[in-house]
Order: structure tokens, then C-alpha cells, then sequence
């Protein structure tokens, strides 16, 4: 058996539930591994590995969608909105995408990660330093023109409506 091929018999409602349970699976198994580190070497040890595997990870993962949606070398904002729109986390969390003059911003509005340590009774995760790394380089790996401003996330919440927000810019 080729690898897929049990998932050409599938119809497409039994393709999206996959998606999703992929999705999640996703997540878990980036909250597993960082608990791991957390709980035997502390926040701050668990953080660094945190925000080293973004800087690679969020670059693989942009380089396969903007290859996967056909986009041109630099799509600008109009590009990264719809990339954003196809990133396994888009699967799993709320939230809304939003156009002002020339960026765009992007904010969570339920996080699947803070409310699962909630319900664990943890501490929420501060993962300001891990998202910089995250959505700064997802959005350089889209158009290497456009930056990354934080505008609420934790442990710097300024935005009590939402889990985190994230101002992109294209820059000329």
C-alpha cells in the first residue's frame, strides 16, 4: 500500500474530522514535550526549546502553504491573510483577521493552549518570546517584506477581549 492511499476512501466530512483530529494531535504533541521540559527543568528551560523550534518549524510550515496556495514570491498582506488561514492552528482556535491602512491584524480569540493549562490548573503559558519567533517568521517566510509587532500576548496583555494579537506591516 502507497503511503494516503487509505485516504482516498474517505468522503470529505470524514477528511475534515481528520483534519482536525490531525490538527489537534498537533498540538498536543507541542504541549507534551514542552510540559516534559517544564516540569523537570523549569519555565524558563522549557521557553528556550519553546522558541527554538518555532524559528524552524514556523518556517517549514510557511514555505509548504505559501507553496501549497501557488502564491508569488511576495504576496504582500492580501498573502499572508490567506496563509494564515491554512495553518494548523487555524484549525483549532478563533479568531479574526482584520485590515488597517497598511497592515493587518491578527488576534486569537480563544486559545486552545491557554485554556487547556486553565483547565489543568497550570499557569497561563507565557508565550510572548515563542510567538514572536512564530508569527514574525511565518509572515518573513510568506514576504520576507512584512514585520511583526506584538500588540497583546502573554505575560504583556493589553487586550483583556482576546488571547493574543499580532499586527503585520508591510514594510517598503
Amino acid at each position: 500500500m502507497r503511503a494516503g492511499e487509505r485516504l482516498e476512501d474517505l468522503s470529505r466530512e470524514q477528511l475534515l474530522e481528520l483534519l482536525t483530529i490531525y490538527s489537534k494531535n498537533w498540538l498536543a504533541m507541542d504541549g507534551v514535550w514542552f510540559q516534559s521540559v517544564e516540569r523537570k527543568y523549569g519555565m524558563e528551560e522549557a521557553m528556550f526549546h519553546d522558541v527554538e523550534a518555532w524559528k524552524r518549524f514556523t518556517v517549514t510550515e510557511g514555505r509548504r502553504i505559501k507553496k501549497f496556495l501557488g502564491l508569488p514570491e511576495r504576496p504582500g498582506l492580501e498573502g499572508l491573510e490567506r496563509a494564515l488561514e491554512f495553518r494548523f492552528y487555524a484549525n483549532l482556535s478563533r479568531y479574526e483577521l482584520r485590515r488597517e491602512g497598511n497592515s493587518l491584524l491578527y488576534r486569537v480569540l480563544e486559545c486552545p493552549v491557554q485554556q487547556a493549562r486553565t483547565r489543568k490548573r497550570m499557569g497561563l503559558h507565557p508565550c510572548k518570546p515563542a510567538g514572536l519567533e512564530e508569527y514574525a517568521g511565518f509572515a518573513r517566510t510568506i514576504d520576507d517584506r512584512i514585520s511583526c509587532q506584538c500588540v497583546s500576548c502573554c505575560p504583556e496583555i493589553t487586550q483583556e477581549d482576546c488571547a493574543c494579537a499580532w499586527r503585520f506591516t508591510l514594510d517598503p
